[in-house]
């Protein structure tokens, strides 16, 4: 059969729970609090667990991140910076 005939072999999805949310923050920052906000929430919603880095307790993601924060990973790489939007992350991690 040629290719293009040929299905497309669906992708395997990850399920929620195998998915990991970090939220990249520092003490005092009124758009990290935000971020955790939706982030919370979407998370709760969807069964994926999440966590968060103190910016300021890690050189490295210091000197990778500091003009971007809050910065937010989904699995390792970057989603976002800045503002998180509630249904671009939702779909993220739903596809």
């Amino acid at each position: 059969m040629t290719p293009l005939f040929r299905r497309r072999e669906a992708k395997n999805p990850r399920a929620p729970q195998d998915r990991l949310v970090t939220l990249i923050r520092k003490p005092g920052c009124h758009l990290c609090d935000d971020a955790q906000i939706v982030i919370e929430k979407v998370c709760a919603d969807l069964g994926v667990p999440w966590e968060q880095k103190d910016i300021t307790e890690d050189p490295q993601l210091h000197d990778q991140y500091w003009e971007q924060i809050p910065v937010v990973l989904v699995d390792g790489e970057q989603h976002t910076f800045w503002r998180v939007d509630e249904n671009r992350l939702r779909k993220a991690l739903t596809d």
